[in-house]
């Protein structure tokens, strides 16, 4: 990436002030005032300058080089004027947050390796005195070969040989991983660093930063008073690990006490944070020569009732097929043979509806428009769910855990026409969000209770506490294929 310095350009004969002249048909001038009319055709708009590119210059010797950019002389060879073009890497694979949100949490190889390659880099610019005070997940990037870049070092301190510390005048950094001093003391350490990455970590494993909270205000009281748990099944030296880094005193309880954060110079420096025991299968020496391992979510059974789930019926889950949607199936619309299910006549909308309870149904689709209509208006008088779908008449429905790394909260799923996926809080009665629809979506059974729901930016992880993960999926792909492949001028959409 090469950023370049351009001036602007007025194309001739375009005058820069509040008027704009043009030639008319007999050759005379016409004036065209911003308010006023005019017969004649407005003059055509001036030319965009041509956006510079590589190849426009002959680069020369570096001026100046960093850790992770390079300034070098270069001659434009249109004009032979000079510039300094500052250059970046790229990372191609763009920002840790994306695979977070993408697959939750990651497993236990893929947090040591990740985690390991940040303390690398830590140590690195610590050495160089350098305080970084922003690190989250949003500034730590993955190059062509999955290991990290740091970036973003707009409010990065460079210490004085003889400081420990930065002064912040002003807020600095995000405030899920804002270190308490910085709250307290108004002031930012190398440890404050080592902070942020026991946040890091804890969202690696955990799916989500440790100190949540509905405003800042309220997050930041959770980190000056050390407000946080830890989620089942979360690995247990991994933990251990981030209680090191987010530390408090034990003489002060409420005090939270950088020097006593594993790594900082109070504590021996890195050496002690390398060897700790989550980190015993690291090779530290060539590390970022190392092939990263390929990123896996990590799904642990949320309730020893799950287990069996999770481990002993991958056989009987063939009979469903995992419920996978191909886009290249021959099926163009959906009959009774699709699905299985018998023709319907007369006018009696309740053979559509198959009912468990009254947060739990799906509806058979082979109803005529008029029929719908009748749906429609008995789902709007009776059914409560019905204010949050939008007029949309929902075609299955019932409730779900829905997933977010280890953390798991229950939701009412809302299949409906659109199509639309709602989850809505069930005892809050607040919509929470929407599983987005594209022809990408695939749904995948994972065994009874389980099941995913894939998009292009995130896979949905829900789980059906009734055992029928397989009717959701099916349900979905059913409606999937009533869209794109019955509508196929809708499937681009």
């Amino acid at each position: 990436m090469v950023r370049t310095q351009t001036e602007s350009s007025v194309a001739p004969g375009v005058p820069s002030g509040g008027s704009r002249q043009g030639p008319t048909m007999d050759g005379t001038t016409a004036e065209t005032r911003p308010g006023t009319s005019s017969l004649q055709h407005a003059a055509p708009p001036p030319p965009q300058p041509r956006k510079k590119r590589p190849e426009d210059f002959k680069f020369g010797k570096i001026l100046g080089e960093g850790s992770f950019s390079t300034v070098v002389l270069a001659r434009e060879l249109a004009t032979s004027r000079e510039y300094a073009n500052f250059g970046l890497s790229y990372a191609k694979n763009g920002e840790l947050l994306k695979y977070i949100r993408k697959i939750g949490s990651f497993d236990e190889t893929c947090t040591r390796f990740y985690a390991a390659e940040i303390v690398s880099a830590l140590e690195y610019l610590h050495g160089k005195g350098i305080i970084h005070r922003d690190l989250k997940p949003e500034n730590i990037l993955l190059n062509e070969d999955m290991h990290i870049q740091i970036t973003d070092f707009g409010t990065a301190k460079v210490l004085s040989p003889e400081s420990k510390q930065a002064r912040a005048n002003s807020f600095v950094g995000t405030a899920q991983y804002v270190s308490p001093e910085l709250l307290t003391e108004k002031s930012a350490c190398k440890s404050s660093d080592l902070w942020a990455l026991g946040c890091i970590i804890y969202q690696l494993v955990a799916g989500l930063p440790p100190f949540r909270a509905g405003n800042e205000y309220l997050i930041f009281q959770k980190i000056i008073k050390l407000e946080y748990d830890f989620p089942e099944k979360f690995f247990p030296k991994a933990r251990d690990l981030v209680e090191r880094l987010l530390v408090n005193s034990p003489q002060f309880p409420l005090v939270l006490d950088a020097a006593k954060r594993l790594g900082c110079e109070e504590m021996e420096g890195y050496g002690p944070l390398r060897a700790h025991s989550f980190f015993e299968s690291i090779t530290w020496e060539n590390l970022h020569q190392q092939t990263p391992p390929k990123l896996t979510a990590y799904l642990p059974a949320m309730s020893e009732d799950d287990e069996d789930c999770y481990g002993n019926y991958d056989n009987l889950l063939s009979q469903f097929g995992c419920m996978q949607v191909s886009a290249s199936s021959s099926s163009h619309s959906l009959s009774a043979l699709d699905t299985g299910l018998p023709q319907r006549s007369g006018s009696n909308i309740e053979q559509y509806i198959h009912g468990l309870d009254t947060n739990s149904f799906e509806l058979d689709l082979q109803f005529s428009e008029d029929e719908k209509k009748l749906l429609l208006e008995k789902q709007a008088s009776e059914n409560p769910w019905h204010q949050f779908v939008e007029n949309n008449l929902i075609l299955k429905m019932g409730p779900v855990d829905k997933r977010k790394g280890l953390f798991a909260r229950r939701r009412q799923l809302l299949l409906t026409e659109g199509p639309h996926l709602y989850y809505v809080d069930p005892v809050n009665k607040v919509l929470k969000g929407e599983i987005p629809w594209s022809q990408e979506l695939r749904p995948e059974a994972k065994n009874f209770k389980t099941f995913f729901v894939h998009t292009p930016n995130r896979t949905y992880y829900l789980m059906d506490p009734s055992g029928n993960a397989h009717k959701w999926c099916r349900k979905i792909q059913e409606v999937w294929r009533q869209r794109y492949q019955s509508h196929p001028d809708t499937a681009v959409q």
